[in-house]
């Protein structure tokens, strides 16, 4: 078997480097596990670069499995092939404290890994001491390499963390990356250590350290900057410097490129890869692809079809046939307006009885007249008609209509709300590529939020209409007071007051120079409304008119008590306010996360819906969020 390996993305940054330099005192030899060092997806197949253990006996002894799918997996040497890019990055402290033969040493063990180190391998330098110096840029070229190590000279300071940076970023962003850093000191600069480990961790290189002589306290902070990395700290003398690089390049050069098929059976865009050689095994959870996989369409037979023909259908054509699908609709609809869109012979009694109250420009509204062209006024008739035939839905509609203060009518509402509906549809269809999940959460969400927004609009008029109720019957008892009869005092309220207590009064007194009685006038306000407070309101004047009494003491009364009520009410609403909002937001919270993770990362939740236990996973997860957003609602609602 031959096999190559994912390379090329700059990953990981567990790089080339994976067996990573010495141990302890000594020069001993690199990591003798086995470790993925880097991995790049390749169309349908993914490249692994993996660093195998000495003993491992030939390519043949590695195997490959894709989220527990064997695959077909070919092997070569790292060093064979051109399909990844190996980079090694040296940061040599050259501060003053490497005097006293340690530059030296460090300048042998240096030249010792660029004679051993495979020649793809790809070498930058980079020198600090109170001065950072890309000395060489990465490259091939042993020479050049080799006349920067020679040339090495000390300086002041240790600018390590600095250095660091500088050599993330030279490492640049593709391939398999590792820094192998040398010093025998800690940073004295005013670079902070968390700076560095930004840089590394965004980069994505793989960062081993060889600390030359330093005791534990000054170990610590370099294993930070190691961890970050996912490498090593290796502590050795001047003595062992040149047996740990050697052995670094040894390890370089057992490095296998790794190429295996992603199986059909996996289909998201990221799964576990494990490798085996020999008797080790190492894995890890990667992206494997840029987009997730759909499955196969059931094959459909047919007496005179080749099997081996296949149909694909571009996106472009997806997106025009969804497009087709929307006009559709809308062509649909309009024939339907036209086919019931007809002139109307004359307002009705109610639009005459309506039009005294819904200002200067009702009158024109009820007139009709004309041909029966497609037109809004003939969308709203075509509505109105279907509206019709089921009187229990028009009223709901019409009672939530007038209770949020809406000047549109039930046919014109049901008109705005399927085009809203409609049109979340085609934009879930864009957003979902036309997935199906997609065109139904949106549609779901286009049909039931525009009615939330009614209700909210609804609750926010009733409130400021209970909230008005008290001044408003303390303007009535003055007017009382001052020798005006009930309706005279009313009126005063239609010419004095604010929306909507104004609006409401002045339909009452519409209804009542209409030969309505005022008392019934004013309780269809409170049914309009849905105000308790107005309707015991108007039970005490309906009392008071049929057994006597004072009037103006009455309102007051009422009025006092009303005050007292708000004022205890707004006094529960602010102590509720902390449980409400945590209601809000840990019934929201599920419901935007699954849209997001819908959005950005759909293979994560498609098993939700796509497999027997995610179907009972999400029918639990619907079911206690919205008992607990009951029993929240529960607790945080105190009657007033």
């Amino acid at each position: 078997m031959q096999l190559r390996f994912l390379h090329r993305a700059g990953g990981l940054a567990a790089v080339a480097l994976a067996s990573v330099l010495i141990v302890s005192s000594p020069a001993t030899a690199a990591e003798e596990d086995l470790t993925i060092m880097h991995v790049q997806p390749e169309g349908e197949s993914v490249q692994v670069l993996v660093s195998v253990p000495e003993q491992t006996e030939s390519p043949a002894d590695v195997s490959v499995t894709i989220d527990g799918e064997a695959t077909e997996a070919t092997v070569e040497s790292a060093g064979d092939s051109t399909d990844i890019r190996r980079t090694t990055i040296l940061a040599i402290d050259t501060s003053i404290s490497m005097a006293d033969g340690r530059i030296e040493a460090a300048q042998r063990a240096a030249s010792t890994f660029l004679k051993s180190v495979p020649t793809d391998v790809r070498v930058g330098i980079v020198t600090f001491n109170g001065t950072i110096t890309t000395a060489l840029a990465p490259s091939t070229d042993r020479k050049a390499a080799q006349r920067v190590v020679d040339g090495l000279e000390l300086g002041q300071d240790t600018h390590l963390h600095s250095a660091l940076i500088a050599s993330a970023k030279l490492a640049g962003s593709s391939g398999a990356r590792n820094i192998v850093l040398l010093s025998d000191g800690k940073d004295n600069s005013q670079t902070k250590s968390a700076a560095a480990i930004k840089a590394v961790k965004r980069a994505g290189v793989r960062v081993d350290v060889v600390a030359l002589e330093l005791d534990e306290a000054d170990l610590a902070p370099l294993r930070d900057l190691a961890e970050a990395g996912g490498g090593t700290v290796i502590t050795a003398d001047p003595e062992s410097l040149t047996a740990a690089f050697d052995a670094e390049a040894a390890s370089l050069s057992r490095q296998l490129l790794v190429t295996a098929p992603i199986p059909d059976s996996v289909r998201a865009t990221e799964a576990t890869i494990e490798v085996t050689a020999g008797s080790q095994t190492t894995n890890t959870y990667v992206k494997i692809r840029d987009k997730a996989v759909a499955a196969p369409a059931a094959p459909v037979a047919s007496a005179d079809s080749d099997s081996s023909s296949n149909f694909e259908v571009s996106e472009t054509l997806m997106y025009a046939g969804l497009g087709a699908i929307g006009l559709g609709l809308l062509v649909v609809l309009g024939s339907l307006m036209w086919s019931l869109g007809k002139p109307k012979a004359g307002p009705s009694v109610q639009e005459r009885i309506a039009a005294y109250g819904a200002g200067p420009g009702a009158a024109a509204a009820t007139s009709g007249g004309g041909d029966p062209v497609l037109t809004l006024d003939n969308a709203k008739s075509a509505a109105a008609q279907m509206l019709n035939r089921n009187k229990g839905v028009e009223a709901s509609i019409s009672a939530r209509l007038v209770a949020a203060g809406s000047a549109l009518k039930p046919a014109e509402w049901i008109l705005i709300h399927g085009g809203i509906t409609i049109g979340a549809g085609l934009v879930g269809a864009l957003l979902g590529q036309g997935d199906v999940v997609f065109i139904l959460l949106f549609l779901f969400a286009g049909a039931v939020i525009p009615w939330l927004w009614l209700g909210r609009m609804r609750k926010k008029r009733i409130s400021a209409f209970n909230g008005q109720l008290a001044d408003t019957l303390t303007l009535i008892s003055g007017s009382l007071s001052a020798g005006m009869s009930l309706q005279q005092s009313i009126d005063t309220v239609v010419q004095e007051g604010r929306e909507p207590i104004a609006g409401e009064f002045k339909q009452a007194l519409v209804q009542s120079r209409l030969g309505v009685p005022l008392v019934d006038a004013l309780e269809d306000v409170a049914v309009r409304t849905e105000s308790k407070d107005f309707a015991w309101v108007v039970m005490a004047i309906r009392i008071q008119r049929q057994v006597g009494g004072n009037l103006t003491e009455l309102l007051s009364t009422v009025a006092a008590t009303l005050r007292e009520r708000d004022y205890l009410r707004r006094q529960v609403q602010t102590l509720s306010a902390e449980g409400r909002l945590s209601g809000w937001i840990l019934g929201g919270l599920p419901v935007a996360m699954f849209v997001y993770m819908l959005l950005v990362r759909r293979e994560y939740v498609s098993r939700l819906w796509t497999e027997a236990m995610g179907l009972v996973m999400l029918g639990g997860a619907v079911v206690l969020l919205a008992f607990g957003a009951f029993v929240i609602s529960r607790l945080v609602k105190v009657e007033v």
